[in-house]
């Protein structure tokens, strides 16, 4: 009998379907451009009824779980880093969505933060090496903001990181843009910065799974939806 990850096993005594059918509707979600009442009638269509806005429920309480676990798996990225940010409307505002990649096209990490600015994008800077370890070189836009808090995290280091200002170079973090915002199109925003913040992590968690970021058992070969799935055991 399979093993459930404790804090999914917790998640799930609240709520009250099988684990198959929340899983694969908080996947929908994450992985394609669906709008939560398009689920709803693909479950009706499959003899479940379920409510738009309880899959919105399932989706916010399983997804931070699942990103958790994600992060214990996933591959290592390397050391040349495109940073860029772009925009999320959060309750008619835009807010920004921090995100970088390496140089084969790998999730480096990803932050939204309500201001761009030096604060938000040190703070950026700073997690992702915590997660990641750190970059040689780090190639970003004409962005003052980005550089200003790149030279101040080098003022703090005995090897500084190289840094490249570069649109021309950016355009392979600008091009993985477009998979985010696929996504979150159908959304037509969001109406709090935390429902923001977590499902596009769930967002994020489903793009990296896509790209092959997830470290899987020797000599398997799990299809994107299972490696997906397997985040709950």
């Amino acid at each position: 009998m399979t093993t459930l990850n404790p804090a999914v096993a917790r998640v799930l005594k609240r709520l009250h379907y099988p684990l198959d059918v929340i899983l694969m509707c908080v996947r929908w979600y994450v992985a394609y451009p669906l709008s939560l009442r398009h689920l709803e009638e693909m479950m009706a269509e499959r003899g479940i009824s379920v409510d738009h806005s309880t899959v919105h429920r399932w989706a916010i309480k399983l997804l931070p779980v699942l990103e958790k676990a994600f992060w214990r798996y996933k591959r290592p990225v390397g050391k040349s880093w495109r940073v860029d940010e772009t925009y999320v409307k959060v309750k008619g505002q835009w807010k920004y969505l921090y995100r970088a990649v390496d140089k084969a096209g790998n999730t480096v990490d990803f932050l939204l933060r309500a201001h761009r600015d030096k604060a938000a994008a040190r703070r950026y800077f700073e997690r992702s090496i915590a997660k990641n370890g750190e970059p040689e070189t780090v190639t970003i836009d004409k962005s003052g903001a980005n550089l200003a808090a790149l030279e101040a995290i080098n003022n703090d280091r005995e090897t500084p990181i190289k840094i490249r200002q570069s649109k021309y170079l950016n355009n392979l973090v600008e091009q993985d843009h477009r998979a985010i915002k696929r996504r979150t199109r159908p959304m037509l925003g969001f109406k709090t910065f935390r429902c923001a913040r977590i499902l596009l992590g769930g967002i994020e968690v489903m793009h990296m799974i896509a790209k092959g970021q997830m470290t899987c058992a020797s000599r398997t070969y799990p299809s994107v939806s299972d490696q997906f799935y397997d985040l709950a055991i």
